[in-house]
């Protein structure tokens, strides 16, 4: 990792790389899966206790290098007055959909203080207890709005798309929105205490070239310039990223998140090394016999070696079938070097 981001992080001073899990903690635990026999998805992210509980487990039972807030990109729809569900079958929810300018117009943006406490004390709780640096992290605005406009929708993305080609104008309007309400709740995380950000915008590979140039790149720039200030260093992420490593670049954040299309040495060639980088192992490499977990992440770590920016992560989050005691394997073969 860079000196910029040790700093700020507070990592371990080791001749390994760091190892990160996106989306720590999951149904791949049996600890999170009985925990979730208990109590509701929506009573997990809610109610602080419990969140600081499963943010916990990775560290525990994993002895991963950072923690990831436990928590979802959509928790900020309530910070816009709208309602988020979590069922157990099928994915979440966000209620009413937004899918005509007028409702745009008619979205506030509320206090995070007040409508999202919750998160903030959860890391409030984390703090004292935690000897490794604590990720908070956010949605990308054109991510949470293809969940805001296509919540509930048969087809995948089918609102979405339709209304950027038919008004991009008032798209527009509510990508800014969500920047907005985006800034604030990273802004209010920072205040409480986590020592980076991470963004997801993860289905910014659902949209052309063009079409990402002009829907996710100028509002993720404005997110991390607001961050700046802060001194918390920004992660940047989204599906297909190793396609965009010149363009995520220009966002000028600290850290760029890759997913695993391109060899993580190759596109170490097109950032520049003030900049980290972390990724890139295929998830669903871990369903795979742990000799060759093993032998992959030896081969990605060499091939990254002398590189003082790399954080050695997955390219995406850790899929619900895989063994835990594959995703162990996974960070002993990191430590083991």
């Amino acid at each position: 990792m860079n000196s910029l981001m040790l700093d700020a992080l507070h990592c371990r001073n080791t001749a390994r790389p760091p190892v990160w899990l996106m989306r720590q903690a999951g149904r791949y635990m049996p600890q999170y899966r009985a925990l979730r026999e208990k109590h509701t998805l929506w009573q997990l992210f809610h109610e602080p206790e419990l969140a600081a509980q499963v943010t916990l487990l990775p560290i525990d039972l994993l002895g991963v290098d950072a923690a990831i807030l436990f928590s979802d990109i959509l928790v900020i729809a309530e910070l816009l007055g709208l309602s988020v569900q979590f069922p157990e079958k099928g994915g979440p929810r966000v209620e009413p959909a937004i899918r005509t300018p007028e409702a745009v117009d008619q979205l506030p943006i509320l206090h995070v203080d007040e409508v999202l406490a919750y998160v903030t004390k959860t890391i409030r709780l984390l703090k004292p207890t935690l000897k490794v640096p604590l990720l908070g992290f956010c949605g990308g605005p054109f991510t949470v709005a293809s969940y805001f406009i296509d919540s509930g929708s048969k087809q995948e993305f089918e609102h979405t798309k339709a209304w950027m080609e038919r008004d991009p104008a008032s798209f527009h309007r509510l990508l800014e929105k969500l920047t907005q309400a985006s800034i604030a709740y990273l802004l209010a995380q920072v205040e409480a205490g986590v020592n980076a950000v991470q963004i997801f915008d993860s289905w910014a590979s659902i949209l052309t070239y063009s079409q990402f140039q002009a829907f996710c790149l100028p509002y993720l720039k404005r997110m991390v310039e607001a961050l700046k200030s802060t001194g918390a260093p920004v992660i940047v992420f989204c599906r297909n990223s190793s396609l965009y490593p010149a363009e995520l670049t220009s966002l000028e954040p600290r850290c760029i998140s890759f997913d695993w299309h391109r060899p993580m040495h190759e596109l170490r060639h097109s950032v520049p090394p003030e900049i980290a980088i972390q990724g890139n192992i295929d998830p669903t490499f871990l369903k795979n016999p742990k000799s060759q977990i093993t032998e992959a992440v030896r081969a990605l770590v060499s091939s990254m070696q002398g590189d003082p920016g790399f954080i050695v992560n997955l390219g995406h989050g850790v899929l619900p079938d895989i063994p835990m005691e594959h995703v162990q394997c996974f960070v002993d073969a990191v430590k083991s070097g």
